[in-house]
This record gives C-alpha cells, sequence and structure tokens, in this order.
C-alpha cells in the first residue's frame, strides 16, 4: 500500500527536481519514512517494557506473569485434566464427559510468551539477565 503512495509522490519529485542524484535521494527517504518510523516506535516500546519491568506494583510489572499463569492453566486444563478427567470418569463408571477449551485464541499469546522466554534463557546464559 506504501509504494500507491511513493509511486506519485516520485512522479512529482521528477517535475520539480532536475538533479537525479537529489530526486533519488528524495525517493528513497521518503519510501523509508515508514519503516524508519515503526522501527522508532518498536524501540520506544521496548523502553516502556523496560521500565514496567522494573515496577515493584504488582499491577504494572505483574501482567505478563498472570497472562503466563492463565496459559498455563487453560494448558493444564486442556492436556492435563480433561484426559485425565475423562480416564478416571470411564473407569469408575461415571457418565460425564469433559469438553476441552478452545485453545485458538490463547495460543498466540501463549507462543509469543514462550518465544519471550526463550530469549530470557539466552539472557540468563550470557548472564545478563535480572534476577527479579
Amino acid at each position: 500500500m506504501l509504494e500507491l503512495l511513493v509511486q506519485p509522490i516520485a512522479g512529482l519529485l521528477d517535475k520539480f527536481i532536475p538533479d537525479a542524484d537529489e530526486r533519488n535521494r528524495l525517493a528513497h527517504e521518503i519510501s523509508t519514512m515508514a519503516e524508519r518510523h515503526a522501527h522508532e516506535l518498536a524501540k520506544a516500546q521496548i523502553e516502556v517494557n523496560k521500565e514496567e519491568a522494573k515496577s515493584s506494583s504488582m499491577f504494572v510489572a505483574g501482567w505478563r506473569p498472570a497472562v503466563g499463569w492463565i496459559c498455563a492453566t487453560g494448558m493444564g486444563f486442556n492436556f492435563i485434566f480433561v484426559p485425565l478427567g475423562s480416564f478416571v470418569c470411564a473407569v469408575s463408571g461415571v457418565d460425564i464427559s469433559f469438553a476441552p477449551l478452545d485453545l485458538s485464541q490463547m495460543m498466540p499469546v501463549l507462543m509469543g510468551m514462550l518465544g519471550l522466554g526463550a530469549m530470557r534463557s539466552f539472557e540468563k546464559t550470557k548472564g545478563v539477565a535480572r534476577d527479579k
């Protein structure tokens, strides 16, 4: 979509800027503007995350562990409680079936958190991880 915006502007540059080098420099700057903006936003979010993690308040620094525990509880329910509960009910003759949770909404969150966990493990091996 960005290309749709850049092409007309590049056409205007041809009409108003006779120097080819200057025209190419401006066209390149315009075409990379969105990428640079996204990069700056990502760096700003990293700084916010760092400050958030330093907080001693459970409600500021504790939301990520809370989400992790919720994901772990859902996974535990689906992969431990449902099969084990179904087995125990079947063996004891009780006619109860347990429906597993729909994890399709939770799995992207869990996978993202596991990716961050892998980064934390890498930090620990390099000796740059925080203690708390």
